[in-house]
């Protein structure tokens, strides 16, 4: 074989490889939908996770991942019920949770915390898409939708995550969504978006106060009030840890290499643009 004919078939197998890559890269993750309690369920894949209650009037969500996995999203929920979506909350403003606004604004009405749709309309999330589409109705403290007889009610306790983070809670069903108030194993603080590792503790005391027994994370599985409290008290631990290094006079990259060796914060990682600039300040 011509080595003229080995290079354009190289070319044309890279060409196919890169661009599989492209495809797979831009394509949602193939989402679940598992039930949690009777007539609640819990959609997981990509993104952050979505509850979904059933009412006799319609569904209620809490969040809605990213824009991409509007469909999905759809089909899951009409897999356990005919009802449409008629409301959305939203546990703050990341476009893994509200990303999908954009496509539900026309055919539902999406609740969330004044400060999440300020910080939308305000474009603080930097990585996000620039249609991230932000709330028609906002709420400074609390606030309820009651549908088909059954109550979902968001509560601002305060910062944590973000400065407009929201938890929701299902009364009849002793239920919380914490969004990333909880979430993977080490708290992400998004000081950009008005984060604080200080206040995060005092919020998730707030939520701990509530009468409840099932806790949907804003990501990973569900787990129950112990679980919250444990994670908790890790944000308490983190946030000791890290207060000892900046006090003792440890420099941002000194304290970066501890976060990657004992919490494994990536290099380059939200965590480490977000997070480790604004510990080093606020942990002063």
């Amino acid at each position: 074989m011509r080595k003229s004919t080995i290079m354009r078939a190289v070319a044309s197998a890279s060409f196919l490889v890169l661009s599989w890559v492209a495809y797979t890269q831009t394509q949602p993750a193939k989402l679940t939908i598992t039930k949690v309690k009777e007539d609640l369920y819990n959609i997981e894949g990509d993104g952050g996770n979505v509850a979904a209650l059933v009412t006799s009037e319609g569904v209620i969500l809490i969040d809605d991942k990213y824009e991409r996995d509007h469909d999905q999203i759809v089909a899951a929920v009409k897999s356990v019920t005919p009802q449409p979506i008629k409301y959305i909350f939203s546990t703050h403003h990341h476009e893994d949770h509200s990303g999908g606004n954009v496509q539900f604004v026309s055919s539902a009405i999406v609740v969330s915390t004044a400060q999440a749709r300020k910080n939308i309309v305000e474009h603080k999330q930097s990585n996000a898409a620039a249609n991230v589409t932000p709330a028609q109705f906002v709420y400074t403290q609390e606030a309820s939708v009651f549908l088909g007889g059954k109550e979902v009610r968001a509560r601002h306790f305060g910062r944590g995550h973000t400065n407009g983070d929201a938890i929701v809670y299902i009364p009849s069903l002793k239920t919380i969504h914490t969004g990333d108030l909880m979430a993977g194993v080490s708290p992400l603080i998004d000081y950009p978006g008005g984060g604080s590792v200080v206040e995060w503790t005092k919020t998730l005391d707030g939520a701990l106060g509530m009468d409840f027994d099932t806790v949907i994370p804003g990501h990973g599985k569900v787990t129950d009030k112990a679980g919250l409290k444990t994670y908790r008290d890790n944000v308490e631990k983190l946030r000791n840890r890290v207060a000892g290094l900046v006090k003792s006079g440890k420099s941002q990259d000194e304290v970066g290499k501890v976060m990657t060796e004992e919490y494994k914060w990536a290099p380059g990682s939200l965590n480490m643009q977000w997070s480790l600039p604004g510990l080093m300040t606020e942990l002063k």
